[in-house]
């Protein structure tokens, strides 16, 4: 944490009532506002709270938070954290009190919730679609016209489908468009595709405003690290490249943004773009990372184990190690429901309770009647709907009961399983309930 950072609690904002529909909550219980559940004294190891439930460690969170708000301060770039890993505004909102610059959502839906919960610089990392969805995002805007809005178009029917909408209705502000470049995903795949989409933005006659330009470097990424880095390498280039032809439509007065950036090449997009950015003196370079504030024990861990590689993390103006710097901040709870053979134990948690895409969950520690037992070296190796496998290595102490505090690997999926967060303390202890709206 950097000294001039804020030091801001997590204290959730929106009261709701908790009852035993909702996964976590003990049963029997009816109508408790959420402001009092620290009162309670939930654990997830200690018998009351129904399992499996996932839990937010709220210090790594806002360790994680601060390091990379300070990261992105000492590069020269802003952050927009993507909310759709937790789709929790109060989450979102702690971010931008801390400091970030605005929030990205991924579609019109995901806006609506954050619009609702007073975030209002909005930018939407995705088109829209044709003419339903130009007309729905109209719609948006008419109802939050003071809000801040920034939308991707790669498409010449993506920018003639808002034109339409928004000449339609004459008393919506401009719309921020940023062109998108990409590669294995959406995007304008050539620079001449781009300049296309910038003349038909300004042949909206003011209703559309050329904002800037937007990539996602991640979609590049291929299984070869070498061919990886040269795709990476190469869009990075072709954004910086379609910037300069930008700057030089608008003049050196127009604000401009540049933003890219996920949550395993960042280093990449902070390399190739902040020198353009501070050249240029009137552009901003937006990150929308995400996932980086929670981390995870698995494909997150990898990923910033290869940014270490490359040695591209550095804080205070020191090179550091990425992977010793974040702390993965969630934590599934499942109980040991069978033994039912020697080197086998089964929980009460499958693929309905956590994510799988990515790697299995690991086990971190594993309690008994409330009390850490010693390390075990137990690993999940199957999954089925609502049971996990565990082989269980020789001496490993595990029974019946024992509740096993899981890492992830991959927030995105597995937070999108949960009505409700529940922020813990350090020492497991529920102090907040964070709701979250996945739809």
């Amino acid at each position: 944490m950097t000294e001039n950072s804020p030091v801001l609690s997590l204290a959730t904002r929106e009261n709701f009532l908790l009852d035993d529909r909702i996964r976590g909550v003990p049963p029997g219980t009816l109508g408790l506002d959420s402001s009092f559940v620290a009162s309670e004294r939930w654990h997830p190891a200690h018998g009351r709270m129904s399992l499996p439930v996932l839990t937010l460690d709220e210090e790594a969170f806002i360790a994680n938070r601060d390091l990379f708000l300070g990261y992105a301060r000492e590069q020269g770039a802003v952050i927009a954290p993507h909310a759709k890993t937790p789709m929790a505004p109060d989450l979102a909102r702690s971010l931008i009190e801390a400091g970030a610059w605005g929030t990205t959502v991924a579609d019109i839906r995901p806006a609506t919730v954050m619009l609702r919960a007073g975030l209002s610089r909005l930018i939407i990392a995705n088109e829209v679609g044709g003419p339903g969805g130009a007309n729905r995002l109209a719609v948006l805007v008419g109802a939050w016209p003071s809000a801040e809005f920034y939308v991707f178009a790669d498409s010449l029917d993506a920018v003639n489908a808002l034109a339409k909408a928004w000449r339609a209705n004459a008393t919506l502000p401009p719309l921020r468009v940023l062109v998108e470049l990409g590669a294995g995903r959406a995007g304008a795949r050539t620079t001449g595709k781009a300049e296309a989409i910038a003349d038909a933005v300004v042949a909206a006659g003011g209703r559309l405003l050329i904002a800037g330009v937007a990539t996602y470097e991640g979609a590049a990424a291929q299984a070869d690290p070498g061919r990886t880095d040269e795709a990476i390498s190469a869009l990075l280039a072709m954004t910086a490249d379609m910037f300069l032809r930008l700057r030089a439509r608008v003049g050196g007065d127009t604000p401009l943004i540049v933003t890219a950036g996920g949550s395993v090449y960042f280093d990449k997009v902070v390399g190739a773009l902040s020198p353009l950015v501070s050249r240029d003196g009137n552009a901003t370079l937006v990150l929308r990372s995400g996932a980086i504030f929670f981390h995870d024990h698995g494909v997150y861990d990898r990923s910033l184990g290869a940014l270490d590689a490359r040695d591209g993390f550095a804080i205070g103006g020191v090179s550091a190690s990425a992977r010793n710097s974040f702390h993965p901040a969630l934590r599934l709870w499942a109980e040991v429901l069978s033994r039912p053979e020697p080197g086998l134990a089964i929980c009460g948690m499958g693929m309905r309770d956590v994510s799988f895409d990515q790697g299995f969950p690991k086990v971190v520690t594993i309690f008994r009647a409330g009390k850490q037992l010693p390390k075990a070296r137990a690993e999940v190796f199957k999954l089925n709907d609502q049971h996990a496998f565990l082989e269980i290595a020789s001496g490993d102490d595990i029974a019946v009961g024992d509740v096993v505090e899981f890492g992830i690997s991959h927030p995105c999926t597995c937070l999108d399983r949960y009505r409700v967060i529940f922020g813990a303390d350090a020492a497991g202890y529920v102090r907040h309930a964070f709701p979250t709206y996945f739809g």
